[in-house]
C-alpha cells in the first residue's frame, strides 16, 4: 500500500511540475527522461545480467535515426516512433549474438568499438546526412495531436520512462526474471538449474536496447536534428555512471541515479561555460568528475543510492520499534525498559 502511494505521488509531481518550469529547465527536465530511461535497460543489464556495455549510446542513436530517416521519408511519425525500438533491439540482436560470447572487460571494450564503428558509419553516410547532420525531422503527430511545443515532449518523456519502469517490472515478476535473479547470483549455478543462460543475456541485451531507441525515437522528434556529434562516447560512460550511482538492478536506482548526474551535469555545463573557460572544459571537468563519483560511490556506497536508502531503513525502522512505549494489556503503566510494574499482594498480616 505505501509503495503504491509512493508511486501515485511521484505521478502526481511529474504530471504537475513541467507547467510551471521555464524553457531551459523543462528541456533538463525532458532530457531527464530520456537519460532516465535508457539507464533502467542498462540497470537491468547490468544488475541481472552482468554484462557491462560501454556503447548503450549506439542504441539510443540507432533509435533516433531510424524514427528520423523514416520521418523523413514521408512515413507517419507514430510509425517512425515505433519503429525506433524495434531497430534498436534488432541490432542488438544481432551484434549480441557475436558480442555476448565475451565476458567482463572484453564485452565492455567490444561495446565501446560497435559505438565507434556506428558513429562512423553515420557519419560517412551521405544517407543519414553525413557528418553535417540529418535535418528536417518533423514534429511527432499522435492521432491527430501534434507535438508543438516542448510541454507535450516532457510528458512524452516520462511517459516512455513510465511504460519501461511498468515492463521492467513485469519482467522482473515473471519466472523469466527469477532465472535472471538466478543468473545475476552464477551462471554456473543459473546453468545448473535448467536456466538457458545464453538465451536470457541476448534477451535482456535487446530489451535494454529496446528502451535506449524509444528514447532515442523520442529524441529525434523533440530535437528535430541529429547528428553523430550528438551521441558522443561521453553519453555512454555517462549511462554507466547513472546505473553504478543509482544502483545496479533496481527500477528507481536508475531514476534516481538519473536524476542526481543529469543534475550534476548541469552544474559542470554552467562552470564550464563561465567566461574565460576553454571551449573544452565541460567535457574535462564531465570526465574528472565522472571518475571522483564512481570512487566515492564505491568506497561509501558500493550498492547504489537507493539500496543504501533501503538497508538503512530496515535498520531505523527495528529501532523505532524498540524505542516506543510500550503499554499493558490492560493498559497499566510500564517501568523502564518496557517492564509492567509488579504489584505484590499484601499478606494477611497487614491486613489485620
Amino acid at each position: 500500500m505505501r509503495r503504491h502511494l509512493l508511486v501515485a505521488a511521484a505521478v502526481a509531481v511529474v504530471v504537475a511540475l513541467p507547467p510551471l518550469l521555464s524553457s531551459s529547465h523543462l528541456a533538463v527536465f525532458t532530457l531527464l527522461g530520456l537519460a532516465a530511461t535508457v539507464t533502467v535497460g542498462l540497470s537491468l543489464l547490468m544488475g541481472y545480467a552482468g554484462q557491462v556495455s560501454l556503447g548503450q549510446a549506439s542504441f539510443y542513436a540507432i533509435g533516433a535515426y531510424t524514427a528520423g530517416l523514416l520521418s523523413v521519408h514521408g512515413v507517419p511519425t507514430l510509425v517512425g516512433l515505433a519503429a525506433a525500438p524495434v531497430a534498436a533491439a534488432l541490432f542488438a540482436t544481432v551484434v549480441g549474438v557475436s558480442l555476448l560470447r565475451l565476458r567482463g572487460h572484453h564485452l565492455a571494450f567490444a561495446t565501446l568499438a560497435t559505438q565507434l564503428i556506428l558513429l562512423s558509419l553515420l557519419a560517412r553516410g551521405e544517407w543519414a546526412g553525413g557528418a553535417i547532420g540529418l535535418q528536417g525531422i518533423p514534429r511527432l503527430s499522435i492521432g491527430g495531436y501534434e507535438f508543438a511545443d516542448d510541454l507535450g515532449y516532457a510528458y512524452l518523456a516520462w511517459a516512455a520512462l513510465g511504460l519501461t519502469v511498468l515492463l521492467t517490472a513485469n519482467v522482473m515478476a515473471s519466472r523469466p526474471g527469477r532465472g535472471l535473479r538466478a543468473l545475476a547470483t552464477s551462471e554456473v549455478a543459473a546453468a545448473a538449474s535448467g536456466v538457458p543462460v545464453g538465451r536470457y543475456r541476448l534477451a535482456v541485451f535487446a530489451l535494454s536496447a529496446a528502451f535506449a531507441g524509444l528514447a532515442g525515437g523520442v529524441y529525434a522528434f523533440y530535437l528535430g536534428y541529429l547528428a553523430p556529434g550528438s551521441f558522443p562516447i561521453l553519453l555512454s560512460i555517462e549511462y554507466v555512471v547513472m546505473a553504478v550511482v543509482g544502483g545496479l538492478g533496481t527500477v528507481w536506482g536508475a531514476v534516481a541515479g538519473a536524476t542526481a548526474i543529469m543534475l550534476l551535469v548541469q552544474l559542470l555545463t554552467t562552470i564550464g561555460t563561465q567566461p574565460g573557460m576553454p571551449s573544452y572544459a565541460p567535457s574535462v571537468l564531465s570526465y574528472a568528475v565522472y571518475a571522483v563519483v564512481l570512487v566515492l560511490v564505491v568506497l561509501f556506497l558500493p550498492r547504489g543510492i537507493v539500496p543504501a536508502a533501503q538497508d538503512a531503513r530496515a535498520r531505523l525502522l527495528p529501532r523505532l520499534a524498540s524505542d516506543r512505549p510500550k503499554e499493558r494489556p490492560d493498559g497499566g503503566p510500564q517501568g523502564p525498559g518496557g517492564r509492567r510494574h509488579r504489584r505484590w499482594p499484601r499478606s494477611r498480616a497487614g491486613l489485620r
